[in-house]
């Protein structure tokens, strides 16, 4: 007979599981990572993906630092360097600057990752860089669709979803 433990390790094991199945044909950049075993990207993963659950939990400052640990151990993981812009730029406008280096430097990186083109655009918004928020909704167009017309909702004052980040048009 298992003890309640086991069976909470079990029905977490389960969940994610059932999760994993469940999950799109492509995944979404603050989807948590597969682990690697035995690689020198094990550590970055592991801390990348507790980023992920502090940022979903909307724990922005603790969020940071575990991707800044994630990328102390993998510079060239894209999606870490998306995600600490994303909580970089939730705790204010004295963070854009540095969070804008990140989204270009996970664009720079992986250019198709779509969901650092539309924070880039809506970071750009908020500076007040509509040109070059503009340019970057004509790229998000070719990657994807339904990103591409919350950035153009955004941009047109039209949005406010707090889940992509939108909430704050300016500061």
């Amino acid at each position: 007979m298992l003890k309640n433990a086991e069976l909470r390790s079990a029905g977490a094991a389960l969940s994610v599981a059932a999760l994993l199945v469940a999950l799109p044909a492509h995944a979404v950049e603050s989807d948590p990572l597969p682990v690697p075993t035995d690689s020198p990207r094990e550590q970055a993963v592991i801390s990348y993906n507790e980023g992920v659950k502090l940022m979903l939990d909307k724990r922005y400052r603790d969020a940071q630092a575990r991707f800044e640990a994630a990328l102390a151990s993998d510079e060239k993981l894209a999606e870490a360097h998306n995600n600490l812009a994303y909580s970089l730029r939730a705790q204010g406008q004295a963070n854009y600057e540095r969070a804008l280096k990140h989204y270009s430097r996970a664009l720079e990186l992986n250019p198709k990752l779509a969901q650092a083109l539309m924070y880039r655009g809506v970071l750009l918004n908020q500076m007040g860089e509509v040109a070059r928020a503009r340019a970057d909704y004509e790229k998000l167009q070719t990657l994807d669709k339904d990103l591409a017309a919350r950035l153009d909702a955004v941009l047109k004052g039209a949005m406010r979803d707090e889940y992509y980040g939108l909430a704050r048009q300016r500061d």
